[in-house]
């Protein structure tokens, strides 16, 4: 079990010996990592804003142990002028020849003198092992999220997965400004968050609150996912209007500001895959406006798994759960529609959010009959709110994560209880409630993923904010 008191003094300690952030700091957000639009073993992008076009920026890097210095590439500019927040710019630049699985040094000189440094850890090779934490619906700014932030930087993760809802309520500048940024980029461990991201690179999937507001007219600042978040673009590209991408309400004037800010990003940044270790990972956008009924949409994820033959695992992300016992948002099972390429590709684990509580399947198969029910409501009666999929599904109960760990069928993990509100607290005692495809349902508790990823077998435990051991379980092959 893990202790909160341990891991706070743990983080703290690790914060002063790694971790520095210099005073009179000219970022409105400070550095953090990202894997960038070409992920590698040996790679990582950094990223920074900052309202200062002018200045002289430098980045070096250093492997630690050693006393040379590296210059990157001189970062790059892009302007974010939307309405209702201030002229800023995102920096990036491309930290090269890193030793995959090591930790490296970094700093940023602002006019030749130093404003800031810290240290983080390059990905990791397919032979190396390494440890992800997944949890969504997290930026909320609540005081459990900020505990759940301090609990995953202490289990020293590799890599943080979010499965959407990155931030509350409409995904804009001034909400990660708020409620994303202090809490998980903080320069201390304190009660207030921790430094993950300048040490530890997020890969995030968009959510609802992420992307259902294009009303740009009235939230010039929204879909910050796209001039934030430097992840693939090797995802489907679409225009607006089509299967996988809805039209904005803009003037030419804030939809142009909106697309110099997102960059080569917009809209195919949806939709992305990588490798990470010997895992290959593929995240959807699962929001009610993407139509999975589409025949390029599926073919896209099927190729994309097909390519992957080489991944002794195969994870996907998305936001919206296709299978959950939750009261809350049970009728949107639209993401059930891809079961059957899911099993086809062999995926072996999929981990969602949406739904604030935590849940494990049974590993299972599932056959939809044919394209469900689709619902519609809103004000116009002409919103689309998800979609009821009824089918077949067989469960495989022999397994039991702890002496047969070989599942027959996927496992669906919801894991969004990472600090908003909880759903369905009286569910988890209310077994009668369950679907006969639910094996655990904790919702009166905030928690988040662990997963240790070694060759052919992978632990999973989920920890309360507390780092308190709620389940755990193993596959292998």
């Amino acid at each position: 079990m893990l202790k909160k008191t341990y891991f706070l003094l743990l983080g703290l300690s690790l914060c002063c010996q790694g971790l520095k952030a210099q005073t009179g700091q000219p970022f409105i957000t400070p550095p953090y990592l990202q894997i960038g639009y070409q992920p590698s073993a040996t790679s990582l992008e950094l990223l920074w804003h900052s309202t200062d076009s002018s200045t002289n920026w430098e980045v070096e890097t250093k492997a630690v142990g050693t006393n040379t210095w590296k210059k990157t590439s001189p970062p790059e500019a892009t302007r974010v002028a939307v309405a209702n927040i201030g002229t800023h710019f995102v920096y990036r630049t491309l930290m090269t020849g890193l030793l995959s699985g090591s930790d490296f040094h970094y700093r940023i000189l602002k006019n030749k003198k130093l404003v800031f440094s810290a240290r983080g850890k390059a990905p990791k090779e397919k032979d190396q092992p390494y440890r992800f934490v997944a949890f969504g619906d997290i930026g909320a700014g609540t005081p459990s999220a900020k505990a759940l932030a301090q609990q995953a930087y202490g289990v020293h993760p590799d890599l943080v997965v979010v499965p959407g809802d990155i931030v509350y309520e409409r995904g804009l500048i001034s909400e990660y400004r708020t409620k994303f940024w202090p809490v998980y980029n903080a320069d201390t461990t304190s009660a207030e968050g921790a430094p993950l991201m300048r040490s530890i690179p997020f890969v995030a999937a968009m959510g609802n609150h992420d992307g259902d507001t294009r009303d740009l007219n009235n939230h010039p600042d929204a879909l910050a996912y796209y001039a934030f978040w430097d992840q693939p673009l090797n995802g489907l590209p679409a225009a607006e209007g089509s299967a996988v991408v809805p039209f904005m309400k803009a003037t030419p004037e804030n939809k142009k500001a909106f697309e110099t800010a997102a960059g080569k990003a917009y809209p195919v940044m949806s939709n992305f895959s990588f490798n990470y270790g010997n895992t290959h990972w593929t995240v959807i956008d699962s929001d009610t406006y993407v139509d999975w009924t589409d025949s390029t949409l599926l073919k896209w994820v099927a190729n994309d798994l097909e390519s992957a033959k080489d991944a002794v695992w195969k994870m996907v992300v998305f936001h919206h759960p296709g299978f959950s016992s939750a009261r809350d948002h049970f009728e949107q099972q639209q993401m059930r529609l891809l079961s059957p390429i899911l099993e086809a590709g062999h995926v072996d684990v999929v981990l969602n959010g949406h739904v604030h509580n935590y849940q494990r399947s049974f590993p299972m198969r599932f056959a939809p009959d044919k394209k469900g029910t689709l619902l519609v409501g809103g004000k116009d009666n002409k919103t689309i709110r998800g979609r009821v999929v009824n089918g077949k599904w067989t469960l495989d109960k022999t397994f039991d994560g702890q002496s047969q760990t070989k599942p027959a069928g996927i496992i669906y993990l919801v894991t969004g209880a990472g600090g908003q509100e909880l759903y369905n607290v009286d569910q988890q005692t209310d077994t009668d409630s369950w679907q006969p495809f639910t094996h655990k349902f904790i919702s009166d508790i905030h928690s988040f993923t662990v997963a240790d990823v070694n060759g052919n077998k992978i632990i999973f435990r989920q920890l309360s904010e507390e780092g308190k051991e709620l389940d755990t379980f193993t596959i292998s092959k």
